[in-house]
C-alpha cells in the first residue's frame, strides 16, 4: 500500500511539474506588439508579392503609418487574459465591452473606409501594375473565404 501511495503521489508531482513548464513556454506564444505585426505584415507582402528593397522600405513606411487605424489581423481576443465564462456560456457580460450607438457605429465604419481607401491609394503608387492586381486578388479570395466562414 506505501509503495502504491508513494508511487501515485510521484506521478502526480510529476504531471504538474510538466503542466508548469508547458505553461510556462506558452506564455511567451501569441501576443506580438503593433510593431511586430506590422513588420511581419510587410515581410510577407515582400514575399508574396516579390517587392524590391525600395518598395518594401516604402510599404513598411505606410503601414507604421497606418497601424493604430486599420486592423492588422491575428486574433480577435485575448482569451489567457480574459476567459470566458465557465459552464458553456460564451458570452461576455455586457459590462466588458463598450456599446456603440446606431450613430457611433456608422461614424465608425465611414472612418475605417476612409482610412482603408487612402492606404489602397497610397499602396497603389508603391505597387507596380501587376503587384498591385495581384494584391487585390488576394485580398478578393480573403474577403470570399470570411463570407463562407460567417455562412457556416
Amino acid at each position: 500500500m506505501k509503495r502504491f501511495v508513494v508511487s501515485a503521489f510521484a506521478v502526480f508531482a510529476f504531471c504538474t511539474m510538466s503542466m508548469a513548464q508547458i505553461a510556462d513556454q506558452r506564455q511567451g506564444q501569441g501576443r506580438m506588439s503593433r510593431e511586430d505585426m506590422v513588420k511581419h505584415r510587410t515581410e510577407q507582402m515582400q514575399q508574396r508579392y516579390g517587392l524590391d528593397e525600395t518598395q518594401t522600405a516604402k510599404v513598411l513606411e505606410l503601414n507604421t503609418k497606418f497601424m493604430g487605424q486599420m486592423p492588422m489581423g491575428g486574433r480577435r481576443g485575448d482569451f489567457r487574459n480574459n476567459p470566458r465564462p465557465a459552464g458553456g456560456d460564451n458570452k461576455r457580460p455586457q459590462g466588458d465591452r463598450p456599446r456603440f450607438t446606431p450613430e457611433q457605429r456608422e461614424a465608425r465604419m465611414k472612418e475605417m473606409q476612409a482610412n482603408h481607401e487612402a492606404y489602397e491609394k497610397e499602396l497603389q503608387g508603391i505597387l507596380t501594375t501587376d503587384q498591385y492586381a495581384k494584391y487585390q486578388e488576394d485580398i478578393k479570395t480573403m474577403r470570399q473565404r470570411g463570407q463562407q466562414r460567417r455562412e457556416q
